[in-house]
């Protein structure tokens, strides 16, 4: 887990899917404690697969006092995001991706994303979202990669600093509560067995 500045990264601005309204990162976190997701982008299959994932755990997290935050790099594609409920939480864009450079999460190239779209865990993932009736599209910053920030309250110090190094990385919902010391009622979706007629499409 790298070290995360949280003054230098808190101290940057988000704006509200939901007014518009820009607020500064550490306010997410100064009343609770936050899971802050990162998504890829809004358009993103598995992105959208992963946000139903941690979505289970919100009636626990909320039980417990904790904030689940979504975050996407450009405000491309958060209407269709918000309106197909995938997420459970407020939904903020960091219109100038300063907050995904500052927590390190890269940005791929043309060369290295295809490899990194076509690997296991990604055709996994997009099987899975296939099979819950999640769809995506390819509009959109393609080549950055997201991941996940949990925060104690008051900014006391990072319980999780999570960075995807493949498109289809995430944590499990299990690793979220123990980073948390928290217990849920949440099950984990099962990943599909990854065979020619599921991956290959």
């Amino acid at each position: 887990m790298a070290k995360v500045d949280l003054v230098k990264v808190g101290n940057n601005l988000l704006k509200s899917g939901e007014t518009g309204k820009s607020v500064e990162l550490l306010s997410l976190w100064q009343d609770q404690p936050v899971v802050l997701f990162f998504l890829r982008r809004f358009g993103c299959q598995v992105c959208r697969w992963m946000a139903t994932e941690i979505s289970k755990l919100e009636p626990d997290l909320r039980a417990n006092g904790v904030a689940l935050v979504g975050v996407g790099p450009e405000e491309f594609g958060l209407k269709e995001f918000k309106e197909g409920g995938f997420f459970k939480g407020p939904v903020y864009v960091d219109e100038h991706k300063k907050i995904y450079k500052d927590l390190g999460f890269k940005r791929y190239t043309a060369l290295s994303l295809v490899p990194a779209a076509l690997g296991k865990k990604v055709r996994e993932a997009a099987s899975k979202a296939s099979a819950e009736g999640i769809q995506g599209n390819f509009s959109g910053d393609l080549l950055q990669s997201g991941g996940m920030l949990i925060v104690a309250k008051g900014g006391e110090k990072v319980l999780m600093h999570f960075i995807q190094d493949s498109p289809g990385d995430h944590l499990a919902l299990e690793d979220i509560c123990k980073a948390l010391g928290i217990s849920a009622n949440a099950k984990a979706g099962q990943m599909p067995v990854c065979n020619e007629d599921v991956c290959t499409r």
